[in-house]
This record gives C-alpha cells, sequence and structure tokens, in this order.
C-alpha cells in the first residue's frame, strides 16, 4: 500500500448557460453515484492552469482558453473504501470550438485508455445522494453564479 499524501488537483467547469460539464461516476464500494468536473492532477513543474489545458487535451482532445480561477477546496473523502485528501483549484474556462456547448454529451478517455462521457448538469442533477465533488465545489459554483 503506498503513504497516503495529499494530492494537488485542478478541475474546470466550462459553465454554459446555468449548466456545467460534469463526469458521473460510481463508488464500487458503496455504489453512490458522484459527479466531477473535467481535471486532474498537477504535475511537479506545472501550472494548475496549465494542468487544466493538459487533462482537456489527453482526456478529451480539445482545445481551452479564458482559463480563471473561481476557487480553492480542500477535499477530504473516502472513494473506493481508500482515504483522500486533495486541495483543488477550481476553473471556469472555455472551449474555442464553441459548437461544443450544443452536444449533449463529449467523449473522452482516461490515460489508461477507459472511455467515459462528460454531459452538462444544472443544480437540479446533484442532490445528496448523487452529490457534485469535491465537498464545497456546488456552494462555491453557486456564489460565483456559474451553476443555475
Amino acid at each position: 500500500m503506498t503513504t497516503p499524501r495529499i494530492r494537488a488537483l485542478a478541475l474546470c467547469v466550462f459553465h454554459h448557460q446555468g449548466k456545467i460539464l460534469v463526469h458521473r461516476f460510481v463508488d464500487p464500494v458503496t455504489g453512490q453515484s458522484l459527479f466531477r468536473p473535467v481535471g486532474g492532477g498537477i504535475e511537479f513543474g506545472e501550472t494548475s492552469a496549465q494542468a487544466i489545458e493538459r487533462e482537456v487535451q489527453e482526456e478529451l482532445d480539445l482545445a481551452i482558453h479564458n482559463l480563471r480561477l473561481v476557487g480553492t477546496l480542500e477535499s477530504l473523502f473516502t472513494y473506493n473504501n481508500i482515504p483522500g485528501h486533495e486541495i483543488v483549484q477550481v476553473y471556469d474556462g472555455q472551449f474555442r470550438d464553441q459548437h461544443l456547448y450544443q452536444m449533449p454529451h463529449l467523449d473522452g478517455h482516461e490515460s489508461d485508455g477507459m472511455a467515459f462521457q462528460v454531459t452538462w448538469q444544472d443544480s437540479s442533477a446533484f442532490t445528496a445522494t448523487s452529490p457534485l465533488v469535491p465537498e464545497g465545489l456546488y456552494p462555491l459554483l453557486k456564489n460565483a453564479g456559474l451553476l443555475a
């Protein structure tokens, strides 16, 4: 087992008309559905904004611009029965291709090749049983006017 560590993470919400772009996934132990924006770990030597650009390019093969830092969250959680601790830089950004905002979903792939989809969701999708993660993201986005 690896030594527990704090992970630096960057996420981008890509808000549009009261919706944000999120990936829905399920905790394999609890069966709980969770929603999380696009993003991933910040690598040594890159800024959080550079991490967003790299992650979106790697996972969705799309160009972005106009990144704006919305806030920072600290997240303590358990997923797949493993405790986690993350410091999360939360961004809003835009796709260069405006056509993408009309798509019901976008297809992507993880670094291990596993396919996934991200969809546009408004606040009604996020509930106590299917939350937006990390914790604190929902109120941060509501207060910033990025989520209807």
